[in-house]
């Protein structure tokens, strides 16, 4: 088990740290410790791609914030949660296209031969394996939702 990312985190606090960029090591050391914590709980050192789930959870906690604030009329406070998002990014997986999530859609339909709500489930937990971490799932979900007319 490598964990390269691991190490890149510890190595980006530390270049933060002595360039004196305060929201930068904030975020990092908040990834860090959500990593740790995880690690307690696991009662095992986290892989890449569970590093990587962790900082996708995060991102979508800052999305959420960020949202949030907009609808607050907090503009200082919703840049501040898209800058975090943005500092988390590179350690999350990236993101499909809309194109790549339209064209799993259709293998999934595809593939169950959906053709009303009662199918929601079983087209979800098809595309859901396959974008994890990867694409919105609520925005995967109203798609598929409208395709099957609910």
């Amino acid at each position: 088990m490598t964990a390269a990312l691991k190490d890149r985190l510890r190595e980006e606090i530390t270049t933060a740290l002595k360039a004196g960029d305060k929201l930068r090591v904030a975020t990092l050391r908040m990834l860090s410790a959500a990593v740790t914590n995880r690690e307690k709980e696991l009662l095992h050192d986290l892989s890449d791609d569970e590093l990587r789930e962790m900082a996708t959870r995060e991102m979508k906690k800052r999305t959420e914030a960020m949202e949030a604030y907009v609808q607050a009329d907090r503009p200082e406070l919703a840049d501040k949660e898209r800058a975090e998002r943005e500092i988390l990014a590179p350690y999350a997986p990236s993101q499909l296209s809309a194109e790549e999530v339209d064209a799993i859609i259709e293998q999934a339909f595809a593939a169950t031969g959906a053709s009303g709500a009662q199918d929601l489930g079983k087209v979800m937990g098809l595309i859901m394996r396959q974008v994890k971490g990867r694409a919105d799932g609520a925005a995967v979900q109203r798609t598929v939702k409208e395709r099957l007319g609910d």
